[in-house]
C-alpha cells in the first residue's frame, strides 16, 4: 500500500507522514527531497512553480512509488499533489494508493509558516498554492483538518483505513 500525504505548504505532511509511517512499521518518503535544484531555487525566492516544473518531479516521485510497489513495501510519501492532474500522475493506474488531504484555515497554515524555519519554501507562496489547489473529493482522498493534533490525525487515518491494529498489509 502506497499513502500519500498532501495538502499546501504548512499542513504539517512531513510530521504526519513521519508519524504514520512509524506507526505503520514501514518507509517514509519526503517528495520535497525529489525536487530539482531549480524548483526548490525558485520556491525560496517565492517564484511559484508551473506545471512544466512540478512534471519531472512528479515522475520523479511516481518512480519511486513503482520501485516500492515492485518490492512489494508499504510506503507513506509527502507531496502537495494540488492539482488533479498531479494526483493523477502520481496515482498511474494503480487505484490502491491512499491520499490523505492535510486541510487547515488560511489562517492556521499563516501561523505555522511563521513560526517554520530552515525551509526552502518562501512563505509568501501559500497564496499561490491556495489557488492552484483542486481539493479531492471524498473519492480520492481522506480529508483531515490540521486544527487537530498530530497524534489525533494519525489516529484518524489509521481508522480511515482500516489500519488500527498498525500492520502494514496491503488492503
Amino acid at each position: 500500500m502506497i499513502v500519500i500525504a498532501m495538502g499546501v505548504c504548512g499542513t504539517g505532511k512531513t510530521l504526519i507522514g513521519e508519524l504514520l509511517s512509524e506507526r505503520l512499521a514501514c518507509d517514509f518518503v519526503d517528495g520535497d527531497t525529489l525536487h530539482s535544484v531549480a524548483n526548490k531555487s525558485k520556491m525560496s525566492q517565492g517564484i511559484p512553480l508551473t506545471d512544466e516544473d512540478r512534471l519531472p518531479w512528479l515522475q520523479a516521485i511516481r518512480q519511486v512509488i513503482e520501485t516500492k510497489q515492485s518490492m512489494g513495501e508499504t510506503t507513506v510519501f509527502t507531496c502537495s499533489s494540488l492539482k488533479r492532474m498531479y494526483r493523477d500522475i502520481l496515482r498511474g493506474q494503480d487505484q490502491n494508493i491512499k491520499f490523505l488531504y492535510l486541510k487547515g484555515s488560511y489562517e492556521l497554515l499563516q501561523q505555522r509558516l511563521a513560526a517554520r524555519s530552515g525551509h526552502f519554501f518562501d512563505p509568501s507562496l501559500l497564496q499561490t498554492q491556495l489557488d492552484t489547489l483542486e481539493e479531492p473529493d471524498a473519492y480520492e482522498a481522506i480529508t483531515i483538518d490540521i486544527a487537530l493534533s498530530p497524534e489525533q490525525i494519525v489516529t484518524q487515518v489509521m481508522q480511515q483505513l482500516d489500519l488500527s491494529k498498525g500492520i502494514c498489509q496491503e488492503i
